[in-house]
């Protein structure tokens, strides 16, 4: 069995950096808090995302059990944040994508007509060979989150001056998340390379948004066809080359959120896979340890606590 899984670690840095934790000791328990969860659940290979300092990932590393490779994206976001992948298996990078691709053009992000032509977050591919089956090309993600920042004054605000400043920069958050969401998909058509019967792919990340929600489905390909609709067992005319399936319908259904917002449950981190893999797939689960903490839009109140916000997802391969 292969398990691959995507988590979102939610600001790892060290003490003392902007976003990471006061003291060592809360440093130790947020550590201790992923690397139960980890070592619980055994992946061979897991998409994060929030990785800070590099670092830091490396002292998560040494305290899971067993042997660990890594990879990183080299860019990272205005915060430090970035995506990547922790392995049990040896990875081989393949790609680091972050522009919008032509002739998508740049999309505006800010009131005073700024844009932006590429992900904030760059994405990452990687090969590897599991010790029992083909070889998997994976992507991993972290597109534009909805929780908004607005420009000053005060720096740094997360509640806006009125609803139309809000509504401006819901619309803002959505033209980059829809434009980051093209660009990933130009990432997956280059790993399906026509072929998604043949071709091993898994897209996987935190996509902020739902399954149904319009940016996600920019993913999925021909629409139509997604577990559990009428269209599953039918092939498009393209013969399912550049499909992709979200595994959120076969996680149980009273357990499917990986995230908490204001008291609303969220599953807001897929994982995507080709048609070549579904027959593989014997199990998606979330994989909480314990209840998720209920946030708000001032990501500053989770500051120094333990563990994630986010609930890791993990999907069980069979070959």
């Amino acid at each position: 069995m292969t398990v691959i899984g995507t988590w979102n670690l939610e600001n790892l840095f060290r003490p003392g950096e902007e976003g990471g934790p006061e003291t060592e000791a809360e440093y130790k328990a947020k550590l201790k808090g992923l690397a139960d969860t980890i070592d619980r659940h055994a992946p061979d290979l897991l998409g994060v995302q929030e990785v800070g300092n590099p670092h830091a990932l490396d002292d998560l590393l040494d305290l899971l059990d067993g042997n660990w490779h890594k990879a990183l994206s080299k860019h990272p976001d205005q915060r430090g944040i970035r995506v990547g992948f922790i392995s049990r298996l040896p990875l081989t990078t393949i790609e680091e994508p972050t522009a919008f691709p032509a002739p998508l053009g740049p999309v505006q992000v800010e009131d005073d007509g700024e844009t932006a032509d590429a992900m904030s977050r760059g994405a990452l591919a990687v090969r590897v060979k599991p010790a029992h089956g083909p070889t998997v090309k994976v992507a991993v993600c972290h597109l534009k989150s909805k929780l908004l920042t607005f420009p000053p004054p005060p720096p740094k605000r997360h509640f806006p001056h009125g609803e139309k400043e809000r509504a401006r920069y819901t619309a803002y958050a959505l033209f980059r998340r829809g434009a980051e969401a093209v660009a990933l998909r130009a990432l997956a058509d280059q790993l399906l390379d026509g072929n998604g019967r043949t071709n091993n792919v898994i897209v996987l990340g935190d996509f902020n948004d739902g399954p149904t929600a319009a940016t996600t489905q920019i993913l999925y390909g021909p629409p139509g066809s997604q577990i559990g609709t009428g269209g599953f067992n039918r092939p498009d005319k393209n013969d399912d080359a550049q499909r992709l399936w979200n595994l959120a319908p076969l996680i149980d259904e009273k357990k499917q959120s990986s995230r908490v917002f204001k008291g609303q449950h969220e599953l807001i981190d897929h994982i995507l896979v080709s048609h070549s893999l579904l027959k593989h797939v014997k199990k998606v689960f979330v994989g909480a340890l314990g209840p998720l903490p209920d946030i708000n839009e001032d990501p500053a109140e989770r500051k120094g606590k333990p563990a994630s916000d986010h609930a890791p997802v993990f999907a069980k391969l069979e070959f």
